[in-house]
């Protein structure tokens, strides 16, 4: 678990005028004055003090990375035969810097496959609670296990063969290869979830906590809560029909193999 709460973005206005010409100078020699812009971004430390809520949730994310850890380390090593190799998570406030690029916290929790690390902003436990209405400490962790789920994907080769078709695909084609791809990180996530009840870590209510946010984030209610409308072909995560059903059908399999939902008959 890597802290960076506090940390603030620093670029081209702390750098001022002469990050400019220096990115001039650099472009007129023959280099790329990106390259040279993006070695100039960083993130300049601020105090921070975390409330008593946030201390509980940072605890709470760090025991269900800790449990994911056991269960996708020995299902690697039953199912397949291979070592899992643990993610990081970084806790950020607000902006943060991954190898995948720059965020802000209105991203919400992602996975970068590039440094292996899940990005959480703990502010999302509260949009989580009053923009998507799905409160409770285990719809949290839903979220998290769904994060560790690409993981899991990034680790099996899954994620680089769909982020591969990138630019190859139409639109339309390939946001249903990212349908399949974030069902299927929810059914892992249902996996974790099983083997969560049979250790006996559940509390009576938690799977129907996690069934409610993955309802809450489906495609088509975001689209009609900010829309007005729906766009099948613009979903990217599935609908909350197919985001529940396949969260609780790793849920009742508890294995990595029914998870396929690139060869699902129907998603």
């Amino acid at each position: 678990m890597e802290d960076r709460r506090g940390r603030t973005a620093r670029g081209l206005l702390g750098g001022g005028i002469g990050t400019i010409i220096l990115a001039v100078i650099v472009a007129l020699m023959g280099g790329n004055p990106l390259d040279f812009i993006g070695s100039q971004l960083g993130q300049v430390e601020e105090p921070y003090e975390e409330t008593a809520e946030e201390r509980e949730l940072a605890e709470f994310a760090s025991v269900v990375l800790a449990e994911t850890e056991d269960v996708w380390t020995e299902l690697f090593s039953k199912e397949l035969g291979m070592e899992y190799e643990y993610p990081g998570m970084v806790l950020y406030s607000g902006f943060v810097q991954s190898a995948c690029g720059a965020a802000d916290s209105s991203v919400g929790p992602f996975y970068c496959s590039a440094d292996q690390k899940i990005y959480l902003d703990l502010s999302f436990y509260t949009e989580l609670k009053e923009r998507f209405r799905a409160p409770g400490d285990f719809a949290m962790a839903y979220v998290i296990a769904h994060e560790v789920g690409h993981h899991v994907q990034y680790q099996l080769g899954i994620l680089d063969k769909v982020m591969s078709q990138r630019g190859r695909l139409s639109e339309k084609e390939y946001n249903k290869l990212q349908v399949m791809m974030e069902l299927q990180a929810d059914y892992f996530a249902g996996v974790w979830a099983h083997y969560a009840e049979r250790s006996n870590l559940l509390e009576e209510g938690d799977i129907e906590e996690a069934l409610n946010a993955a309802s809450a984030v489906g495609d088509d209610r975001i689209q009609k809560d900010t829309l007005g409308y729906v766009v099948p072909d613009s979903f990217t995560h599935g609908s909350s029909e197919q985001r529940a059903r396949w969260f609780y059908k790793g849920f009742q399999l508890g294995t990595i193999s029914g998870g396929d939902t690139f060869n699902a008959p129907e998603l």
